[in-house]
């Protein structure tokens, strides 16, 4: 019988993945809020595997980021395999990533917030007050501007 690329190739005694279990480096998932609120589908950080905020604060090269993290520890971010060429990061972009448990001072990348996800996190206080650098969009409610 001839092996036909149209048809799945069945391999027998192959181990099938456990159901309702994501893979090990999927992106994280969206999270529903105490009220059973949905935050569309932004993914945010993931607490019981160790997950955290953090902001971009220097670009160091061959895809290390030295981040400073919601518990005022700087660490320095590696983005990790695949995710090298598709994930584009600048000073000051909001990120997930997961702290080694091995060297207290680095961690993984795992995602990159867009400018405009992560003001959307910050109105709706969802962001630590220590990282939150993404609050300046709002108006006063007299329309009037302070002087600075």
């Amino acid at each position: 019988m001839k092996y036909s690329p149209r048809l799945p190739r069945l391999v027998p005694n192959a181990p099938e993945p456990a159901a309702g279990s994501p893979p090990e480096d999927s992106p994280p998932e969206p999270v529903l809020l105490e009220g059973g609120e949905e935050i569309g589908r932004l993914p945010l950080p993931r607490r019981h595997r160790g997950e955290i905020f953090g902001v971009a604060s220097q670009l160091l090269g061959a895809a290390r980021i030295r981040v400073m993290c919601e518990d005022s520890v700087s660490r320095m971010g590696r983005i990790t395999g695949k995710m090298k060429k598709k994930m584009w990061i600048r000073e000051g972009d909001l990120l997930i990533l997961r702290p080694w448990g091995f060297q207290e001072g680095k961690a993984d990348i795992l995602f990159r917030y867009s400018r405009t996800q992560a003001t959307y996190l910050s109105r709706r206080n969802l962001l630590p007050p220590s990282i939150d650098l993404f609050q300046g969009g709002e108006m006063p409610a007299d329309g009037v501007v302070p002087p600075t």
